[in-house]
Protein backbone atom coordinates (compact mmCIF):
# COMPACT_ATOMS: atom_id res chain seq x y z
CA UNK A 1 0.00 0.00 0.00
CA UNK A 2 1.22 3.39 -0.56
CA UNK A 3 1.81 5.59 2.36
CA UNK A 4 0.78 9.04 0.74
CA UNK A 5 -2.60 7.71 0.18
CA UNK A 6 -4.94 10.82 1.18
CA UNK A 7 -8.10 10.77 2.83
CA UNK A 8 -11.27 11.38 0.43
CA UNK A 9 -12.83 14.61 0.24
CA UNK A 10 -16.84 14.79 1.46
CA UNK A 11 -18.44 14.27 -2.18
CA UNK A 12 -21.96 12.60 -2.48
CA UNK A 13 -21.76 9.85 -5.23
CA UNK A 14 -24.97 7.85 -6.42
CA UNK A 15 -24.15 4.58 -3.99
CA UNK A 16 -21.27 4.33 -1.62
CA UNK A 17 -18.98 1.20 -4.12
CA UNK A 18 -19.18 4.28 -6.55
CA UNK A 19 -17.28 6.40 -4.09
CA UNK A 20 -14.86 3.65 -3.27
CA UNK A 21 -14.30 3.09 -7.58
CA UNK A 22 -14.30 7.22 -7.97
CA UNK A 23 -11.64 7.83 -4.73
CA UNK A 24 -9.30 5.01 -6.51
CA UNK A 25 -9.67 6.47 -9.68
CA UNK A 26 -8.53 9.58 -8.28
CA UNK A 27 -5.78 8.58 -6.52
CA UNK A 28 -4.53 7.38 -9.40
CA UNK A 29 -5.27 9.93 -11.98
CA UNK A 30 -3.60 12.63 -8.55
CA UNK A 31 0.10 9.40 -9.31
CA UNK A 32 -0.65 8.68 -5.34
CA UNK A 33 -1.34 5.56 -6.61
CA UNK A 34 0.76 4.13 -9.47
CA UNK A 35 0.79 1.03 -11.95
CA UNK A 36 2.07 -1.71 -9.93
CA UNK A 37 0.99 -0.55 -6.73
CA UNK A 38 -0.77 -2.30 -4.09
CA UNK A 39 -4.18 -0.96 -2.82
CA UNK A 40 -4.84 -0.55 0.51
CA UNK A 41 -6.18 -3.63 2.44
CA UNK A 42 -10.18 -4.30 2.84
CA UNK A 43 -10.08 -3.15 6.49
CA UNK A 44 -7.76 -0.03 5.07
CA UNK A 45 -10.49 1.07 3.00
CA UNK A 46 -12.91 0.37 5.59
CA UNK A 47 -11.63 2.74 7.91
CA UNK A 48 -10.71 5.31 5.54
CA UNK A 49 -13.85 5.87 4.00
CA UNK A 50 -15.86 4.19 6.42
CA UNK A 51 -17.74 1.70 4.34
CA UNK A 52 -18.21 -1.81 4.82
CA UNK A 53 -16.54 -4.85 3.73
CA UNK A 54 -19.13 -5.61 1.33
CA UNK A 55 -19.21 -2.56 -0.32
CA UNK A 56 -15.38 -2.39 -0.65
CA UNK A 57 -15.43 -5.94 -2.46
CA UNK A 58 -18.31 -4.16 -4.67
CA UNK A 59 -15.75 -1.98 -5.84
CA UNK A 60 -13.29 -4.05 -6.18
CA UNK A 61 -15.34 -6.30 -8.27
CA UNK A 62 -16.14 -2.75 -10.63
CA UNK A 63 -12.17 -1.67 -10.66
CA UNK A 64 -11.55 -5.67 -12.25
CA UNK A 65 -14.37 -5.25 -14.90
CA UNK A 66 -13.07 -2.26 -15.86
CA UNK A 67 -9.49 -3.55 -16.17
CA UNK A 68 -7.91 -1.22 -13.93
CA UNK A 69 -6.93 -3.37 -11.31
CA UNK A 70 -6.05 -7.22 -10.98
CA UNK A 71 -6.25 -8.97 -8.13
CA UNK A 72 -3.24 -12.04 -7.18
CA UNK A 73 -4.90 -14.54 -4.76
CA UNK A 74 -2.73 -14.50 -1.74
CA UNK A 75 -1.04 -11.34 -2.60
CA UNK A 76 -3.34 -8.94 -2.68
CA UNK A 77 -4.73 -6.22 -5.69
CA UNK A 78 -2.47 -3.68 -7.70
CA UNK A 79 -3.45 -0.91 -10.35
CA UNK A 80 -2.57 -1.80 -13.71
CA UNK A 81 -2.83 0.39 -16.87
CA UNK A 82 -5.33 1.93 -18.07
CA UNK A 83 -6.61 -1.01 -20.77
CA UNK A 84 -7.33 1.80 -23.17
CA UNK A 85 -7.29 5.99 -23.08
CA UNK A 86 -10.32 8.21 -23.70
CA UNK A 87 -13.96 6.71 -24.23
CA UNK A 88 -16.06 5.90 -26.95
CA UNK A 89 -19.29 7.95 -27.61
CA UNK A 90 -18.89 9.08 -23.41
CA UNK A 91 -19.24 5.76 -22.49
CA UNK A 92 -16.39 4.89 -19.78
CA UNK A 93 -16.76 1.28 -18.14
CA UNK A 94 -15.25 2.55 -14.94
CA UNK A 95 -18.36 4.48 -14.69
CA UNK A 96 -20.61 1.70 -14.90
CA UNK A 97 -20.81 0.52 -10.86
CA UNK A 98 -24.60 0.63 -10.10
CA UNK A 99 -27.38 -2.18 -11.06
CA UNK A 100 -29.35 0.69 -12.79
CA UNK A 101 -26.09 1.37 -14.39
CA UNK A 102 -26.25 -2.32 -15.72
CA UNK A 103 -29.85 -1.75 -16.53
CA UNK A 104 -28.94 0.81 -19.01
CA UNK A 105 -26.39 -0.77 -20.81
CA UNK A 106 -28.36 -3.63 -21.59
CA UNK A 107 -31.03 -1.04 -22.81
CA UNK A 108 -28.13 0.01 -24.97
CA UNK A 109 -27.52 -3.46 -26.25
CA UNK A 110 -30.76 -4.50 -27.20
CA UNK A 111 -30.61 -1.43 -29.64
CA UNK A 112 -27.41 -2.18 -30.83
CA UNK A 113 -27.48 -6.12 -30.86
CA UNK A 114 -30.40 -6.66 -32.24
CA UNK A 115 -29.46 -5.16 -35.53
CA UNK A 116 -25.99 -6.78 -35.47
CA UNK A 117 -27.75 -10.13 -35.09
CA UNK A 118 -30.10 -8.95 -38.40
CA UNK A 119 -26.99 -7.89 -40.16
CA UNK A 120 -25.03 -10.68 -39.38
CA UNK A 121 -27.28 -13.19 -40.70
CA UNK A 122 -27.26 -12.22 -44.04
CA UNK A 123 -23.52 -11.12 -44.47
CA UNK A 124 -22.04 -14.00 -42.02
CA UNK A 125 -20.04 -16.35 -44.33
CA UNK A 126 -19.63 -20.21 -43.99
CA UNK A 127 -16.61 -20.25 -42.37
CA UNK A 128 -17.68 -17.63 -39.87
CA UNK A 129 -20.47 -19.24 -38.94
CA UNK A 130 -18.67 -22.55 -37.97
CA UNK A 131 -16.60 -19.99 -35.92
CA UNK A 132 -20.02 -18.40 -34.44
CA UNK A 133 -21.02 -22.74 -33.53
CA UNK A 134 -17.71 -23.44 -32.13
CA UNK A 135 -17.91 -20.55 -29.54
CA UNK A 136 -21.45 -21.54 -29.12
CA UNK A 137 -20.54 -24.90 -28.32
CA UNK A 138 -17.60 -23.56 -25.78
CA UNK A 139 -20.29 -21.89 -23.72
CA UNK A 140 -22.46 -24.97 -23.26
CA UNK A 141 -19.57 -27.17 -22.38
CA UNK A 142 -18.28 -25.08 -19.73
CA UNK A 143 -21.88 -24.18 -18.25
CA UNK A 144 -22.04 -28.04 -18.50
CA UNK A 145 -18.92 -28.18 -16.69
CA UNK A 146 -19.41 -26.13 -14.03
CA UNK A 147 -16.74 -23.80 -15.19
CA UNK A 148 -16.77 -19.54 -15.53
CA UNK A 149 -18.97 -18.90 -18.50
CA UNK A 150 -18.60 -15.15 -19.15
CA UNK A 151 -15.41 -15.18 -21.50
CA UNK A 152 -17.02 -17.60 -23.74
CA UNK A 153 -20.88 -15.52 -23.51
CA UNK A 154 -18.36 -12.23 -24.36
CA UNK A 155 -17.02 -14.17 -27.38
CA UNK A 156 -20.14 -15.17 -28.85
CA UNK A 157 -21.93 -11.92 -28.65
CA UNK A 158 -18.73 -10.37 -30.29
CA UNK A 159 -18.49 -12.39 -33.20
CA UNK A 160 -21.92 -11.91 -34.11
CA UNK A 161 -21.26 -7.62 -33.96
CA UNK A 162 -17.89 -8.35 -35.78
CA UNK A 163 -20.00 -10.27 -38.52
CA UNK A 164 -22.52 -8.12 -39.09
CA UNK A 165 -19.89 -6.07 -40.99
CA UNK A 166 -20.26 -3.05 -39.28
CA UNK A 167 -17.03 -2.51 -37.21
CA UNK A 168 -18.52 0.20 -35.32
CA UNK A 169 -20.93 -2.20 -33.62
CA UNK A 170 -17.72 -4.32 -32.69
CA UNK A 171 -15.75 -1.91 -31.48
CA UNK A 172 -18.66 -0.27 -29.11
CA UNK A 173 -19.12 -3.92 -27.23
CA UNK A 174 -15.29 -4.03 -27.05
CA UNK A 175 -15.22 -0.66 -25.35
CA UNK A 176 -17.72 -2.00 -23.05
CA UNK A 177 -15.64 -5.70 -21.99
CA UNK A 178 -17.29 -7.87 -19.07
CA UNK A 179 -20.03 -4.78 -18.83
CA UNK A 180 -21.34 -6.66 -21.42
CA UNK A 181 -22.58 -9.64 -19.20
CA UNK A 182 -24.40 -8.85 -15.85
CA UNK A 183 -23.43 -12.10 -14.38
CA UNK A 184 -19.67 -10.82 -14.15
CA UNK A 185 -20.51 -8.36 -12.04
CA UNK A 186 -23.61 -10.00 -10.16
CA UNK A 187 -23.91 -13.89 -8.90
CA UNK A 188 -26.25 -16.10 -10.96
CA UNK A 189 -27.91 -17.55 -8.61
CA UNK A 190 -28.74 -13.72 -7.43
CA UNK A 191 -29.56 -13.14 -10.87
CA UNK A 192 -32.78 -15.53 -10.81
CA UNK A 193 -32.84 -16.62 -7.48
CA UNK A 194 -32.59 -20.79 -9.23
CA UNK A 195 -30.40 -23.19 -9.59
CA UNK A 196 -27.33 -21.92 -11.46
CA UNK A 197 -27.65 -24.79 -13.80
CA UNK A 198 -30.72 -24.53 -14.94
CA UNK A 199 -30.27 -20.83 -15.67
CA UNK A 200 -27.27 -21.48 -17.42
CA UNK A 201 -29.12 -24.03 -19.71
CA UNK A 202 -31.86 -21.03 -20.26
CA UNK A 203 -28.64 -19.33 -21.36
CA UNK A 204 -27.90 -21.79 -24.06
CA UNK A 205 -31.16 -22.27 -25.27
CA UNK A 206 -31.51 -18.27 -25.83
CA UNK A 207 -27.84 -18.51 -27.19
CA UNK A 208 -29.04 -21.67 -29.71
CA UNK A 209 -32.12 -19.66 -31.04
CA UNK A 210 -30.01 -16.75 -32.12
CA UNK A 211 -27.46 -19.23 -33.89
CA UNK A 212 -30.01 -21.15 -35.94
CA UNK A 213 -31.74 -17.84 -37.21
CA UNK A 214 -28.35 -16.37 -38.41
CA UNK A 215 -27.80 -20.16 -40.08
CA UNK A 216 -31.23 -20.27 -42.03
CA UNK A 217 -29.89 -16.59 -42.74
CA UNK A 218 -33.44 -15.30 -41.68
CA UNK A 219 -32.78 -11.47 -40.30
CA UNK A 220 -36.24 -10.92 -38.90
CA UNK A 221 -36.30 -14.08 -37.11
CA UNK A 222 -32.30 -13.04 -36.03
CA UNK A 223 -33.20 -9.55 -34.55
CA UNK A 224 -36.55 -11.46 -32.49
CA UNK A 225 -33.84 -14.07 -31.25
CA UNK A 226 -31.61 -11.43 -30.06
CA UNK A 227 -34.18 -8.68 -28.50
CA UNK A 228 -35.54 -11.80 -26.63
CA UNK A 229 -32.42 -12.93 -25.23
CA UNK A 230 -31.48 -9.51 -23.82
CA UNK A 231 -35.07 -8.40 -22.88
CA UNK A 232 -34.92 -11.33 -20.84
CA UNK A 233 -31.78 -10.18 -19.12
CA UNK A 234 -32.71 -6.87 -18.47
CA UNK A 235 -35.98 -8.72 -17.16
CA UNK A 236 -33.90 -10.80 -14.45
CA UNK A 237 -31.54 -8.02 -13.49
CA UNK A 238 -34.28 -6.05 -13.11
CA UNK A 239 -35.66 -8.27 -10.53
CA UNK A 240 -32.03 -8.07 -8.45
CA UNK A 241 -32.18 -4.37 -7.96
CA UNK A 242 -36.24 -4.60 -6.87
CA UNK A 243 -35.01 -7.54 -4.72
CA UNK A 244 -32.01 -5.83 -3.24
CA UNK A 245 -33.86 -2.33 -3.37
CA UNK A 246 -36.95 -4.48 -0.68
CA UNK A 247 -33.92 -5.52 1.00
CA UNK A 248 -32.41 -2.39 2.19
CA UNK A 249 -35.82 -1.18 2.91
CA UNK A 250 -36.36 -3.88 5.15
CA UNK A 251 -32.91 -4.14 7.02
CA UNK A 252 -33.77 0.02 7.54
CA UNK A 253 -37.00 -0.32 9.00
Amino acid sequence: MNSAITPPPAKKHRNLAQGVVAYVNEQTRQGTLKVGDKLPTESAFMELLGVSRTVVREAISHLQAAGLVETRHGIGTFVCAPPRTGVVLGLDPATVVTVHDLLAILELRISIETEAAGLASSRRTPEQLAELRAALDTFIATARAGQETVAADIRFHMLIAQYSGNRYFHDILDHLGTNLIPRARIDPVRLTEDDPVRYLARMANEHEDIYHAIARGEPETARAAMRTHLSNSRERLRQVHERHQAQQKTESA
